[in-house]
Parts: structure tokens; sequence; C-alpha cells
């Protein structure tokens, strides 16, 4: 579509990279605000968000690299060179996820409520960030003669040129904007602590192992019954959100006390 947004002298500013700063301020300027609403800090959110940019950025580049990873032996400086497009979504948020626990813990902050806040900034980020993978031509979908198919003709894109796909950036960004809408709505009507949280990992796991079906980009080998890496990761995430919203519902009947250990403060 358009990798580039704007040409200053010999100065390129690409739209992928413009669009993942706009997400990720989105993200953290609707958890700040959450922050506010329920009586934390919101200073110590942006504060965490410096941490959680840096760790999104390199999980996220991880995971791609070694998706791809003959691209980057080939070409290794191709790997430094995120403002082109190629992040995992999955890989930044594994790495997000250990360092925002840590952070917390150091702090003593209430993990599980910190966790539902920053979960309900995340699909809206997700959602912007999938529209600049729109732009760049990364994760672009399979061949198809839908009406509403794509075809990428910009010589820079990341997409197949002259073939008509699935815009699968624009699905998953549809999808989790959804995701958004029910995180929202949930938030003032939350049972316990961690809710958000699971509720997030269920759905976005969802959407994105459905997504991955009509993706045609290379996604690494597979692993299970076809899948490559990136969808198994999707279903393993839709499952540790079903089993957090169990353990937390669990918590709920009488006599019965179910903390997941791991992010029990």
């Amino acid at each position: 579509m358009y990798p580039i947004l704007l040409k200053i002298g010999s100065i390129n500013i690409y739209t992928y990279g413009s669009l993942l700063c706009l997400a990720f301020l989105a993200a953290l300027w609707v958890a700040g605000q959450e922050a506010q609403r329920v009586g934390l800090p919101p200073g110590r959110i942006w504060d965490l968000g410096f941490y959680l940019l840096v760790a999104a950025l390199v999980g996220a580049r991880a995971l791609e690299v070694l998706l791809d990873l003959q691209r980057y032996v080939d070409k290794p400086l191709d790997i430094f060179r995120v403002w082109d497009g190629g992040l995992a979504f999955q890989g930044g948020l594994i790495l997000a996820l250990i360092i925002t626990i840590a952070y917390l813990r150091r702090h003593q902050m209430p993990i599980w409520g910190t966790l539902d806040i920053l979960a309900l900034g995340i699909p809206l980020g997700q959602s912007i960030g999938r529209i600049g993978c729109f732009m760049a031509g990364c994760c672009y979908g399979r061949p198809t003669d839908l009406p509403w198919g794509v075809t990428f003709t910009h010589p820079q894109t990341l997409g197949t040129l002259g073939v008509k796909v699935h815009p699968t950036q624009l699905y998953e960004s549809l999808l989790v904007l959804g995701v958004f809408a029910v995180l929202y709505h949930l938030r003032t009507r939350k049972r316990f602590e961690g809710q958000l949280l699971g509720t997030y990992f269920l759905l976005a796991g969802l959407v994105r192992f459905g997504v991955e079906f009509f993706r045609g980009d290379p996604r690494g080998p597979a692993l299970v019954a076809g899948m490559p890496v990136t969808q198994v990761t999707a279903l393993v995430t839709a499952l540790v959100g079903a089993v957090l919203l169990v353990l937390g519902f669990c918590r709920l009947l009488p006599g019965r006390t179910v903390t997941p250990p791991l992010l029990a403060p």
C-alpha cells in the first residue's frame, strides 16, 4: 500500500513505524486513564510503558527473525530495520508480560489489577498496529478472488506484488478492535481481578488463530497438525486465557480460593 508516509529530503518517514508509535501511545493512554479510574498512580503505568516498549520491540523482532531465519542470515543488518515492518506480536507480548510482572513485584503494585489495566489498552494498540502492517505489506494473506481482496503494487511493499490477496491485517485490526470494545464494556462489570487479562488472552488468541488460516506470508515450519508456530502460539494464548478465567471464577465459589502461582502477588 503506502510503506512510506512522508519523504523529507533524503529522510523517509515510514508508515509502519509511525503507526506503531501511535499504537503504543494509544494503548498506554487508555491504560493510564483506567489506572486513574481505579485509584492506581498513572505515572507508574507511564514509567512501565518505557520498559514495555523496549520489551515488545525486542520480543516481537526476535520471534520474527526466528520465523524467517534464512532471510536474516543472508541479510543480518535487516534485523535492525524494524521500521520496514516485520514484528511477530506474540513474541512481544510474551517478553512484555515477563518484564511487567518483574516491574510490578519490584514496586509492590497489585499484579492482577495492573495486568487488567494494561490488557484494556493492548487490543486498541494492536488494532492500530495492524493497519501499519497493512500499509507496509507484511503479514499478507493468501491469494483470493473475493471482492474485498487487495493487490500490493508499491515497489517497496513487503507483500506479494501484483497478486490479489486476503487483507489479513485488516481482518485482525477490525476483530481486535471488537475485543477492545468487549473489554471496555467489561471493565466496570468484572467479577475478579485478572478477568480482563484472561478475556483478552482468550479472545485475541482466537482472533489470531482464525486469521492465521488466511495468511500467506512465511511463518516458520509447521509444528502441530500443519499449523505454523504463530498459529500454535495463538491457540496456546487462547487456552491460557480460558484457564485464567476458569480459575478466576472458581475463586468466587464458597470455600474456593484459586490463584495462579505465576502471577500471585
